[in-house]
């Protein structure tokens, strides 16, 4: 399918607006500085929703080869998994409306594109992303291998965190998962929640930690870089195998 950037109404236009703004305000400080850099790689503006083929995608494709494709809301297991492995992410195209502004039952695109798009400006991400794709069709018809793949990508792509380092000495920990990022309240739960555990990355744990959908995360999972990521890919893929004949 394909994004029709036309029927997009004022409201909705406006919407994204409200929702861009809000998040703006309060995730300097909160969000890792490779996502902030992402917003303006990427082209990301408050007065307009992206419009992928004529402005997201050249802009992507020049970053890092990837681009956004326009699906009609949550796809299936190899669907998904097929077009991250050849660098394509999927995106729904509507947006939530005025009554669902602080949740809704599936992602609607400011989560999508909002939440995700600006990290595939970083090529270690990306290559991430891609691996454990692959890795996911090679399984695609093990109900027990894709739940472990799906732990971890809910556990760093949606809802991980990162202790950032920067060249300007005002890393900490900072937000990176999408599902963080596009949620005004998991935002602030995330880092400042005292009842909250924050546990180092790995890999062996999170394949096997199941996660919650309809409520604030209990726990998020830490990354030292996203280099870290694509550099455990073997691992991955090492101990699913292994957890598969356990």
């Amino acid at each position: 399918m394909h994004q029709s950037y036309p029927q997009y109404t004022p409201d909705e236009q406006a919407m994204w607006a409200m929702l861009f703004r809000r998040q703006m305000a309060q995730l300097p400080g909160m969000a890792s500085e490779t996502f902030l850099a992402g917003i303006a790689a990427t082209g990301f503006r408050e007065d307009r929703i992206p419009d992928f083929a004529h402005d997201l995608n050249p802009r992507l494709r020049q970053l890092t080869g990837w681009q956004v494709v326009a699906v009609p809301g949550l796809i299936d297991n190899r669907q998904f998994f097929e077009l991250m492995a050849n660098q394509q992410f999927p995106a729904t195209t509507w947006l939530r409306r005025r009554d669902q502004l602080d949740y809704l039952p599936e992602p609607d695109m400011f989560h999508d594109t909002f939440g995700h798009v600006p990290l595939l400006s970083n090529q270690a991400f990306c290559d991430f992303l891609a691996s454990l794709s692959r890795i996911a069709l090679t399984h695609i018809d093990s109900e027990d291998a894709i739940a472990m793949i799906s732990r971890l990508y809910w556990y760093t792509v949606e809802f991980g965190l990162i202790q950032e380092d920067t060249a300007l000495g005002s890393g900490g920990l900072r937000i990176y998962g999408g599902g963080i990022l596009s949620s005004a309240g998991e935002t602030s739960h995330s880092l400042y929640n005292p009842a909250v555990q924050r546990r180092p990355y790995d890999v062996d744990t999170l394949l096997q930690t199941p996660y919650v959908i309809d409520r604030f995360q209990e726990q998020y999972f830490v990354i030292d870089s996203y280099e870290q990521l694509y550099a455990s890919i073997p691992e991955i893929e090492a101990r699913l195998e292994a957890l598969l004949v356990s």
